[in-house]
């Protein structure tokens, strides 16, 4: 089987937030037996963190959910990923900012808000928890599962998984 859809997950530094939904949607992915059509990756639009893991209480927060975010390393995005990537989803505006301004002319409306997967509810942006405490961390995760189950469906009906 062939790679059929190819998903960034984007925030600062690439420690808490985009790493996240990279962690939950592989597990998303996973279990809807998608993996080999499916690629997932996450970057920052800062280099603050390149090269690290991902925060300790966005580890901590995932794994109570049964997700492995260790393995992961923070890195930054390029214009090769937001030619290269099928969905490059930001988790704040001011990060899809930053993403529209590196994008190729003809390439500028690809970055869109991740939240935009998830309609029914009243955030439009995954807030930074990096400031604030476990609870922060945990919120962030309702947020990325809610848009993780919408961002599947929709490319499950884009491609007729």
């Amino acid at each position: 089987m062939s790679i059929v859809s190819r998903v960034l997950f984007v925030c600062m530094g690439n420690i808490c937030r985009s790493p996240t939904a990279e962690g939950l949607f592989r597990q998303y992915v996973e279990n809807a037996g998608l993996a080999e059509r499916i690629e997932i990756d996450s970057a920052g639009t800062h280099a603050y963190h390149i090269g690290n893991p991902p925060d300790p209480r966005a580890q901590a927060a995932a794994r109570r959910r049964g997700v492995d975010l260790s393995c992961l390393r923070a890195r930054q995005v390029s214009v090769k990923d937001i030619i290269d990537f099928d969905y490059v989803l930001a988790m704040d505006r001011d990060n899809l900012t930053v993403l529209k301004r590196l994008a190729p002319a003809h390439l500028v409306d690809k970055p869109r808000l991740f939240l935009d997967f998830a309609p029914d509810l009243k955030e439009s942006e995954v807030p930074d928890p990096y400031y604030g405490g476990e609870a922060g961390f945990l919120y962030v995760l309702d947020l990325i599962e809610a848009a993780s189950k919408g961002l599947l469906e929709h490319i499950r009906r884009e491609h007729n998984l």
